[in-house]
C-alpha cells in the first residue's frame, strides 16, 4: 500500500510538473504589423532581422494628445512564463517605462507606448537568464529593446468585462499585431491595466527548441500589471 502510494505521488508530482502554464490562458491573435514598412513579420530563420527596431525609443515619435500619465516599473510589473517538458521557469524584466495618452478619460478612446530594456531581464535561475540574453532567445546586444505601441483598445462588452487591445509588438527585431484581452481602470489622473496571456515565441524568431529529451514549449505566458499617473 505504501509503495502504491509513493508511485501515486511520485506521478501527481511528475504531471503537475510538467503541465503547460499557458494552457488554460488566454492565447493572443498575432498578425501582420497595420504599419508594414521597414519590418520583418517572419521568424528570424526566414528573414532578415531589424537591427533598427531592436534600438528605436518609440517613446520619443509618440504624440500625446490627451492627459500624459506616466508608466514606470517601481509600481508596475512585467513578467513572463516559460516552459518544458520537465517543469516551468518564471521571469520578468526590471527595467521599462511607458506613456498612456489618457483622451476625455476613456480607456477605448486612449493609446499606450511602452518600452523594455532587454538588459534588465531575470528569471528564477542564474544560468537561464544568461542564456536568455544570447541568441537562442532574445540575443540582447543586437535588440537592446522590445516596444508596443497600441492600434486601438475597444471597450467590453458587457459590464464588467475585459476590454481588448491590439497594438504592434517589436521584439527581437519582429514586428508584429497582436490582440490580447486586459482589465483597465480609469480614476481621474490615473490608470491600471492588467493582463495576461499567452503569446508563440516562435512569431518573433525565438526558436530554439531546447535538448531533445527536454523539449521547450513554444507558447509563453505573459503578464501585465501596469500602474500610470499624470506626469507632474
Amino acid at each position: 500500500m505504501k509503495a502504491m502510494y509513493l508511485s501515486t505521488l511520485s506521478v501527481a508530482l511528475f504531471m503537475s510538473a510538467c503541465a503547460d502554464p499557458a494552457a488554460n490562458k488566454p492565447k493572443a491573435t498575432t498578425t501582420a504589423p497595420t504599419n508594414t514598412s521597414n519590418t520583418s513579420t517572419a521568424p528570424a530563420a526566414n528573414a532578415p532581422l531589424l537591427t533598427e527596431m531592436g534600438n528605436a525609443d518609440v517613446l520619443s515619435g509618440f504624440k500625446v494628445t490627451g492627459t500624459e500619465l506616466a508608466i514606470a516599473p517601481e509600481t508596475s510589473k512585467v513578467e513572463f512564463t516559460g516552459s518544458k517538458v520537465t517543469g516551468k521557469h518564471d521571469g520578468g524584466f526590471k527595467t521599462f517605462k511607458g506613456v498612456i495618452d489618457l483622451v476625455e478619460g476613456k480607456a477605448e478612446k486612449s493609446r499606450v507606448a511602452f518600452e523594455i530594456e532587454m538588459a534588465s531581464l531575470f528569471s528564477d535561475s542564474e544560468g537561464l537568464t544568461k542564456h536568455l540574453q544570447t541568441g537562442d532567445f532574445f540575443e540582447i546586444e543586437k535588440f537592446p529593446k522590445s516596444s508596443f505601441i497600441s492600434t486601438m483598445i475597444a471597450a467590453p462588452a458587457a459590464a464588467g468585462g475585459n476590454y481588448t487591445v491590439t497594438g504592434e509588438l517589436v521584439m527581437r527585431g519582429v514586428k508584429k499585431s497582436i490582440t490580447f484581452p486586459a482589465t483597465i481602470e480609469v480614476k481621474g489622473d490615473e490608470a491600471n491595466v492588467k493582463a495576461e496571456f499567452s503569446i508563440n515565441r516562435k512569431d518573433f524568431g525565438i526558436v530554439y527548441a531546447g535538448k531533445a529529451d527536454d523539449l521547450i514549449r513554444d507558447d509563453v505566458v505573459l503578464r501585465l500589471d501596469l500602474k500610470a499617473a499624470k506626469k507632474k
